[in-house]
């Protein structure tokens, strides 16, 4: 791997309309109201992070399949043109699959490496996920999804989000060592 590759950790979210009740602070007697929706929309995130940057790649959908996969690949390829890219991943059943191999058999700049099998505390991804939940998903009072996902995608496009994963494992040391 050369020190030009874009290292990036992948993963999907879903989002509900539903709000997540999280600890919140309020004055004495007046209990916050956090309004329940019983229905059971949903729209699913995917998204990248750029380990170095801290940057987000973001693509939502209505599905998560192995072509919808595909997509996402497609969109990490065009933001990262002339770079080879490591995705880290997970093993999701939509990860796989005859589309997902052809795809990287015609972008050979495209590498995955997957994480071991239940191991989401290794994915870097997974604190954006906190963080954008934290920040906009809990105990909000949007009442169209739409909304909603356009704040959490608004979260992630306009935040940098630092991941000490690299620094952990020297990794600019040993890229000083290639150049």
């Amino acid at each position: 791997m050369a020190p030009d590759t874009v290292i990036v950790a992948g993963d999907e979210a879903s989002l509900y309309l539903q709000a997540t009740v999280q600890v919140v602070w309020a004055a004495k007697g007046q209990t916050p109201v956090v309004k329940v929706d019983p229905g059971r929309d949903n729209v699913h995130f995917y998204a990248a992070l750029n380990l170095q940057s801290g940057q987000e790649i973001v693509m939502r959908s209505h599905i998560m399949k192995s072509v919808t996969s595909v997509l996402f690949l497609l969109k990490l390829v065009l933001a990262y043109p002339n770079q080879k890219i490591l995705l880290l991943w997970d093993r999701a059943p939509w990860h796989q699959g005859p589309a997902l191999r052809d795809f990287l058999a015609t972008h050979p700049q495209l590498e995955i490496f997957y994480f071991p099998p239940a191991s989401p505390d290794l994915n870097p991804q997974e604190h954006v996920w906190k963080d954008a939940r934290d920040q906009i998903s809990h105990n909000h009072s949007i009442n169209k999804l739409t909304e909603l996902a356009d704040k959490f995608e608004d979260h992630l496009t306009s935040n940098t989000f630092p991941c000490p994963l690299l620094q952990q494992h020297a990794y600019n040391q040993i890229c000083a060592m290639f150049t």
